[in-house]
């Protein structure tokens, strides 16, 4: 079912799955079947779509991941995931960090099932990568968020102003202006992410 028909291009096509409202897995399947679009859903159950990055947000959001991802094969412990996964926070919010990184001991408590859909937990470890149209305010809301629901470290990489705000349970943020790396101990041991593919994209 088409929510919002339009001839005009630059109109937004939206879909309604079949499945009720009321059934728990309903934003699950919107996603499905608005693939086309960057969605998220907030605690309050709004549904907020996100344009896709630009060339070189999308390079800076890879080039996180990446490191993340070589890490984590040689670590071991945890699983890394890009920004095409979906979680269900404990509030209920529908999140997806540009990367996040998942103890492999609390994956191994959820089914199959679960592990088809978004993943029912906030992740150990999240990052955001702030973009030209990103508000600081709203991206500092959703770092408190991760770390109010359980993330044990998080990091909001901002290229405008080359800071780094990490975020700790029980901790100031703390922030990092100009650094060159960012160390993800003791939370994550041995990760060190380098950034100056994240300041100057080269590509």
């Amino acid at each position: 079912m088409v929510l919002i028909p339009s001839k005009d291009a630059r109109a937004t096509v939206i879909r309604l799955p079949e499945t009720s409202r009321r059934d728990p897995d309903w934003f699950f399947d919107f996603c499905q079947v608005n693939e086309h679009l960057q969605v998220e859903r907030n605690a309050q159950g709004e549904i907020q779509i996100m344009a896709p990055p630009a060339s070189e947000i999308g390079y800076r959001e890879g080039e996180a991941f990446h490191e993340l991802r070589l890490w984590a094969g040689q670590d071991g412990t945890g699983i890394a995931f890009n920004s095409n996964t979906g979680f269900v926070l404990p509030n209920g919010a529908n999140r997806s960090p540009d990367a996040a990184w998942v103890k492999r001991s609390r994956l191994a408590r959820l089914s199959a099932e679960q592990k088809k859909k978004f993943l029912p937990l906030c992740p150990d470890f999240v990052i955001e990568v702030r973009s030209p149209s990103d508000r600081l305010a709203r991206l500092q809301e959703k770092m408190e968020e991760y770390r109010e629901n359980g993330a044990c470290l998080g990091w909001l990489i901002d290229p405008q102003q080359r800071k780094v705000h990490i975020y700790r349970p029980g901790l100031p943020v703390e922030k990092l202006n100009h650094p060159k790396r960012v160390k993800g101990d003791p939370e994550l041991p041995g990760f060190v992410m380098e950034l100056s593919q994240i300041w100057k994209p080269d590509f």
